[in-house]
């Protein structure tokens, strides 16, 4: 199957959207910005329900705090601000007062991943899903692109009763997910089967894995797809199906290989269906400042490099 580029459009515009569309429909939700407002997509609903916005200056542990009195007293409060601070400056607070408590806040993990560009290390999230998925209660999402962006935050608000984590990138992405796609948390999407090997891919990689297997194929090589969307509680169904049926697999992601995806992967597979499993990611390395695109290509987030890892694995005497 074919999927089309409907356009380059960044996650965090998924996610404005999202949030003013649930402002209209829930009088119940409410904002908290740490500063960066416009930049991680909430202005519009700053805009449109400004007595539901809370302005709390760069005090992102206040946030979270701020966030759970209102949970507790009955409100779906959306916290976001990039996912360096969002995530990680703020562990200890959503380890206790969220995660403890198990209240349904919504957290934005905004510009994640080495995509952020020009801002450099300390601005780009790599491990932002490693420290969160350790913590009991929450759920996290890294979808794909905008349209799925905007089905993963409704889910977070419809579907789910405690703390979620919901991250997204600054730069913009092919757009390919369809409108009207069925967004379950926990269930990943096979976008391509194939039976020589399996890619399990989540966040901006998703495309790049897509297009990768539409190289494969040119090859001879049958490489199923797999978008997944949901860390935790991630898809073991479709990862242990993956390592029965294509006897190995490759994670790829804008992370952390350490604790990210790949393990999460590796840790379902040793313990149903031992494969062998392989990792393209941020290789317990900090990134830089540089444009996105340099960036992907010096950190072998491509395509390209999607394709030689699998051919590494599948060929290594005929690759070398």
């Amino acid at each position: 199957m074919k999927y089309l580029n409907r356009g380059n459009r960044a996650t965090k515009e998924g996610f404005a959207e999202a949030l003013v569309t649930l402002g209209r429909e829930y009088e119940d939700m409410v904002l908290l910005g740490a500063d960066i407002t416009s930049s991680v997509g909430m202005d519009g609903f700053q805009k449109r329900f400004p007595g539901r916005f809370f302005s709390m200056g760069i005090a992102e542990q206040n946030c979270v705090g701020v966030a759970a009195g209102l949970a507790l007293s009955g409100k779906v409060p959306v916290f976001s601000t990039y996912g360096v601070f969002a995530a990680l400056r703020t562990t200890d607070q959503i380890r206790i007062s969220l995660c403890y408590n198990n209240l349904h806040t919504i957290i934005g993990g905004a510009h994640a991943g080495i995509s952020v560009g020009p801002d450099g290390a300390t601005h780009q999230a790599l491990e932002d899903i490693a420290v969160l998925r350790s913590l009991p209660n929450i759920t996290i999402l890294s979808p794909a692109d905008a349209t799925q962006t905007i089905l993963a935050t409704k889910a977070a608000y419809e579907n789910c009763n405690g703390p979620v984590y919901v991250r997204f990138g600054r730069a913009a992405v092919p757009d390919f997910t369809q409108d009207d796609q069925k967004f379950e948390i926990g269930k990943s999407h096979t976008l391509k089967q194939g039976d020589d090997i399996t890619l399990i891919a989540t966040g901006h990689m998703v495309w790049e894995t897509i297009v990768a297997s539409d190289k494969l194929h040119e090859k001879g090589i049958r490489a199923r797809v797999i978008n997944m969307h949901t860390i935790k509680p991630v898809d073991k169904d479709a990862i242990i199906r993956a390592a029965k049926e294509t006897k190995s697999i490759i994670t790829v992601e804008e992370h952390q290989v350490i604790g990210g995806l790949g393990s999460t992967v590796a840790e379902v597979v040793v313990q149903n269906h031992p494969v062998p499993v392989e990792m393209i990611g941020m290789n317990d390395q900090f990134g830089e400042s540089g444009t996105p695109d340099e960036l992907m290509i010096k950190y072998g987030l491509t395509s390209e490099a999607i394709v030689n890892r699998v051919l590494n694995l599948l060929m290594p005497d005929k690759n070398q």
